[in-house]
């Protein structure tokens, strides 16, 4: 299939060949008929991403502090990789689609496959959405009028927000795509309205839909709508605008009557003067998106509604209400299409959305054959590979993984084959930037490849044990990011299946790692050859993390997803303990500080080992920003080692040694790829299996322990 994606870094907008999406939970697929460009959302995307670095930054100064911040801890060169690393990565353009059904998840009875539908799909011949982001058109709404529906409900929220009522006088700040739209709604409801805005071309639209109209070059704003009004203030304001100016909030709340109500969907200034809304006592509600569901993972990922009786408008229901509107003739959107281009011609059409102030609503034709968009793999160059060094398939490619771990197999001359992800999208942009020879969205297929002797896999928790178990069975070496597994169930089935891989003497064993990359630091190499003499064997280690805070809604955190923050990331801390206590876990106890939403994520866990040492990690994310993320102290016979955020090891009491710094901070990454390759090439082991298999074990217990 082909997508438009938009570069962060360089500004270029990109028609490429991705693969096909595949259908997932709760979701459904579509042949993309017709789309439409978003003139004001889009060409602000696309103007942030031609500027520069101080222009991006001077827009999202809530960023420039984050990035302070890991300056401070982490250091000038892993922040600027990590900065242009986001940089690097295009997103897709465009969120009002029209086509038809191609295939739905099973258990979806609402929708069937040679549906015409409208969903919040990018620009692209094939999408995968949610059956919640999804509705059905009535047979007399022609496609070009049904691809504003999306834009439409955005309009539609911001009026219930404000609850109108017939006869009352609203105001519309910026009558460009949304706003006008936002006119024939009040209209529809009854309402007089008065258009504010610069462009007289959009004034005579919004005068066409029946508004009176203002522009602020000709027309005093508050004398205009004291007559508009008849000097009684206006009911309502909506502002669809989109400026850096205070100037539009501050006269909103001059042309408010006395407990009136002001909504905003645009983007402008809000440096508010507390006494123009302090005196008329003023109602500001600021409007999310297309309405209840938004942002929200449990309706928008995993496909649970809103009871009807206490939520009467979701997402889905504002984009039905803006059908069944176009249907009956209450609203009309064919006067707000500028022009039309084929999805061939989209780099043209974004061209004319840039040169073209006053352009609304771009429309975007899909005539392809529908079979030839399916493609699930696609070649990204010619590429041979040889016996004498593993080959590499990539399931996922998320930001560890582009970031930080397909760049340290690079760095080796990795032979990179093929890359997987669910969507497509992102397998392209890495299979390109990274040189792979295919991308795919099929992971069976990349499992089955005689070609490919080697798995990584990066995809989120759950996914872990599954790949896992499918990559052996099919003779592959096994990379896994941790967790290996978020139950006993899964990982037995894990070891189950490496046993009978080990067991099978007719074949090579394969290889199974797991990304425990802290015991592979320079730091930690060097905290183990201090600490080998038999005088060291009792040790106390204390590591703190301080994880910093993450949604309670945010995929980790979510027991069947990510398995919580100790499973899916304090693993680490208890590997690295087993690690340099040199001896097996015995016992493991934990406590943690109660939160509302039950979280894992201030948890102090105790670690016995089976030669007398113990270990305690403070895993918290109740601390400031600003300070180390990790810290790792050993105790032992009258010495001291502490590790200060993997840049520089501190030694205490020790007579030939003080302190060792790198001018990078080094978690052990690229040495830990180092390690797994080597393994492969020579059958040694990188990490002993048992070790992997303790560990897991004994992470699982903890998070148990944890969320009791």
């Amino acid at each position: 299939m082909k997508q438009i994606l938009q570069d962060f870094r360089s500004g270029n907008t990109s028609i490429e060949e991705c693969p096909a999406p595949l259908v997932k939970n709760n979701s459904i697929k579509i042949l993309t008929r017709t789309s439409l460009i978003s003139a004001g959302t889009e060409r602000m995307l696309i103007n942030f991403s031609k500027g520069s670095y101080i222009e991006k930054a001077k827009q999202q100064p809530e960023k420039v502090k984050q990035v302070i911040d890991k300056i401070s801890t982490d250091g000038l060169l892993t922040t600027y990789e990590s900065i242009k690393s986001k940089l690097d990565q295009p997103i897709a353009l465009g969120y009002s689609n029209v086509g038809v059904i191609d295939e739905v998840a099973e258990g979806i009875t609402n929708f069937k496959v040679g549906d015409r539908v409208v969903s919040n799909g990018p620009h692209a011949d094939v999408v995968v959405v949610n059956k919640n982001l999804c509705a059905l058109i009535p047979d007399n709404v022609d496609d070009n009028s049904a691809a504003f529906t999306v834009v439409g409900s955005i309009a539609l929220q911001g009026i219930r927000l404000a609850n109108p009522n017939i006869g009352e006088n609203y105001v519309v700040f910026g009558v460009g795509l949304i706003g006008l739209i936002t006119v024939q709604l009040l209209k529809a409801n009854g309402c007089n309205v008065l258009a504010i805005d610069f462009d007289n071309k959009k004034l005579d639209l919004a005068k066409q839909y029946g508004a009176k109209i203002c522009n602020p070059d000709e027309d005093d704003v508050v004398s205009s709508s004291n007559l508009f009004t008849q000097n009684c203030g206006s009911d309502g304001v909506i502002i669809t605008a989109s400026t850096d100016s205070n100037d539009v909030i501050k006269q909103a709340a001059q042309i408010s009557r006395k407990r009136g109500k002001i909504v905003l969907v645009g983007v402008v200034g809000l440096n508010i003067d507390r006494n123009d809304f302090y005196e008329k006592e003023l109602t500001f509600q600021v409007s999310c998106s297309y309405g209840p569901g938004r942002y929200d993972p449990y309706y928008e990922e995993k496909g649970h509604d809103y009871p009807y009786a206490f939520v009467r408008w979701t997402e889905q229901r504002n984009f039905e209400a803006i059908l069944e509107m176009l249907s009956s003739g209450i609203i009309d959107f064919n006067a707000l299409i500028s022009k039309s281009f084929l999805f061939e011609d989209s780099i043209e059409a974004y061209n004319y959305l840039h040169d073209t102030k006053d352009a609304l609503g771009i429309i975007i034709i899909y005539t392809s054959e529908g079979e030839k968009r399916k493609n699930e793999s696609v070649k990204i160059n010619n590429k041979s590979f040889t016996g004498t060094s593993p080959v590499f398939g990539f399931i996922g490619c998320g930001n560890y993984a582009s970031r930080v771990l397909i760049p340290s197999f690079l760095k080796l001359k990795a032979q990179l084959h093929t890359i997987s992800s669910q969507g497509g999208v992102s397998s392209k942009i890495y299979s390109k930037k990274f040189n792979f020879a295919y991308s795919t969205s099929n992971t069976t297929n990349l499992l089955s490849n005689d070609e490919i002797n080697t798995i990584v896999i990066t995809t989120r928790h759950n996914t872990h044990s599954s790949f896992v178990v499918e990559a052996l069975k099919n003779d592959k070496n096994v990379w896994v990011e941790k967790p290996l597994s978020l139950n006993m169930d899964e990982l037995d089935n894990v070891i189950k299946t490496y046993e009978a891989c080990q067991k099978d003497k007719s074949k090579n064993s394969p290889q199974l790692m797991i990304g425990f990359n802290r015991r592979f630091a320079p730091h930690v190499k060097k905290i183990k050859k201090l600490l080998s003499s038999k005088d060291y064997e009792k040790k106390s280690i204390l590591i703190t993390v301080n994880a910093g805070y993450l949604p309670s809604d945010h995929w980790v955190q979510d027991k069947a997803i990510g398995g919580g923050r100790i499973l899916g990331e304090a693993c680490h801390f208890i590997d690295l303990i087993r690690f340099i206590g040199d001896s097996k876990i015995t016992s493991i106890h934990t406590n943690k500080i109660d939160s509302a939403a039950n979280l894992d994520d201030n948890v102090s866990i105790s670690i016995s080992l089976e030669n007398g040492s113990i270990g305690t990690i403070l895993y918290l994310s109740n601390g400031a920003s600003n300070f180390p993320k990790e810290q790792v102290e050993i105790f032992s016979n009258g010495k001291i080692l502490k590790l200060d955020n993997y840049k520089t090891l501190y030694g205490y009491g020790w007579k030939n040694f003080r302190k060792m710094s790198l001018f990078k901070q080094d978690k052990g990454q690229d040495a830990c790829v180092k390690a797994f390759m080597n393994a492969i090439k020579n059958g040694e082991t990188c990490i002993h299996p048992d070790e992997i298999f303790e560990v897991s074990r004994w992470s699982i217990e903890a998070a148990k322990l944890a969320q009791q």
